[in-house]
């Protein structure tokens, strides 16, 4: 595997592990209350920018994902959206370029 893949790989798997710990430690403090986490998220200006910025980040990623496999017809890459929206964009954005750098048969 090429060394950019490994970073690649790398840097999906840290994007999904991190952010997850702060979560599961947010639902063990507070419950399992998505709406609530939800709430959480829009507790400030600043908090609310960043929800923003990265929700924004994540459908770009999303318009992005689709139109490359429209033409590269790389089904598998797919699966990077519900990777961005389910855990974020620190995974998904990571896994889809793992996927899509790889070599071509």
């Amino acid at each position: 595997m090429a060394p950019i893949r490994m970073i690649y790989l790398a840097l999906a798997i840290w994007g999904a592990v991190h952010p997850m710990y702060y979560f599961l430690r947010w639902f063990n403090e507070n419950g399992y209350d998505i709406m609530a986490m939800v709430d959480a998220w829009h507790v400030n200006d600043a908090a609310s920018g960043l929800v923003w910025d990265l929700t924004i980040a994540a459908v770009a990623l999303t318009v992005f994902i689709i139109s490359e496999v429209a033409v590269r017809r790389n089904w598998l890459a797919l699966i990077a959206i519900p990777a961005t929206f389910c855990i974020g964009v620190s995974c998904g954005l990571p896994l889809y370029l793992f996927l899509r750098s790889r070599p071509v048969t």
